[in-house]
């Protein structure tokens, strides 16, 4: 794939232009306390490290400057869209840095931290309050973003389940650099599912790299991606209940559930034994790699992708009160 101008023009520059240039180019730490026994050596990406604290800066900037560029996107288009969080903020500081307005529609789900930032940043936000036919409030979200979008003949929905820059941002951004940190030498990719635009994208640039590599999704107990049956999830960030349109199935060789009081202890391991404060899906990812890792031959090289801050979690992950309401474990065997 041809390789793209935008987010390695800045690279050489020493003193950034502006915040967003800030974005890409975040460390990958081995984590030797958690899985150094195993034999098995394990990496993970830290997304965390971009200036809006989370992966999710890459396809917003990626995909806003490519509409600029094309023109799809104009100095008065209305941007549009659903978020949990992360892709919000992401948006939020992007439009801040064009000048353009952006509407985030959101859900009661949204950790509060991450509310008050993207309307910090200038964000309008719109709350959905009535769940959808899955006790969940994903279909609502889009639903209202459909219905803002028709009312504003300048609204431009960016719709992160369905556009392809979305991948193409991970497969250009953490996708390349793993590539380069790691010198191409993965054998197993292991990420978190939400629109699957960061798994497809990473994927797609490593298996360039190791045609070999073994392409593992991590989602939540209670996700429709892979076919499972929907339950109520309260952790944000990973699972969905809608396929995504990007969804390419063919390209995930194993996929690992993992529930809510999984990832709490997840993240709290993560935390203790490698002084990571990372958000929920990270503590998903630990839960799903204590269960492969054992199986793999112990020169195995695996990455994984710590998506996002666990200060945005205080006020669930981390608060214990939160943590005993959520309901008893329920493990789903790995397909």
């Amino acid at each position: 794939m041809e390789q793209s101008t935008l987010q390695i023009k800045d690279r050489s520059l020493k003193v950034a232009d502006s915040i967003i240039d800030c974005i890409g180019q975040t460390p990958l730490v081995r984590l030797n306390s958690l899985f150094a026994s195993s034999g098995a050596s394990v990496y993970a990406k830290l997304e965390m490290m971009n200036p809006g604290g989370s992966m999710k800066d890459r396809p917003a900037r990626y995909i806003i400057e490519q509409g600029l560029r094309d023109g799809t996107i104009k100095l008065d288009t209305h941007l549009i869209e659903s978020t949990s969080g992360n892709l919000g903020i992401g948006l939020a500081l992007t439009a801040k840095r064009y000048g353009l307005k952006f509407t985030c529609v959101v859900d009661p789900k949204i950790t509060s931290t991450n509310l008050r930032m993207i309307t910090y940043l200038g964000a309008q936000v719109d709350m959905v309050t009535e769940p959808d036919e899955h006790g969940s409030y994903l279909q609502s979200r889009i639903r209202r973003v459909k219905e803002l979008a028709s009312q504003d003949p300048a609204g431009y929905w960016i719709n992160q389940y369905a556009n392809p820059l979305n991948w193409q941002a991970h497969y250009h951004g953490a996708g390349q650099e793993i590539v380069e940190q790691m010198d191409g030498q993965i054998d197993v990719l292991v990420c978190a599912v939400s629109t699957t635009g960061s798994i497809l994208g990473i994927s797609r640039r490593v298996k360039e790299a190791n045609p070999h590599a073994r392409i593992v999704a991590v989602d939540a107990v209670g996700s429709i991606i892979f076919g499972t049956p929907s339950r109520q999830r309260e952790l944000p960030g990973i699972g969905a209940n809608r396929v995504p349109e990007l969804f390419s199935p063919n390209e995930i060789d194993q996929v690992i559930h993992v529930d809510d009081r999984e990832s709490v202890l997840g993240c709290q391991k993560l935390l203790e034994r490698e002084g990571i404060f990372a958000g929920g899906s990270s503590g998903s990812l630990v839960a799903a790699l204590e269960k492969l890792v054992p199986t793999l031959r112990p020169s195995a090289k695996v990455v994984t992708v710590f998506a996002d801050r666990g200060e945005r979690y205080l006020d669930s992950v981390y608060d214990e009160q939160w943590v005993n309401q959520l309901p008893p474990s329920q493990v789903i065997k790995s397909i």
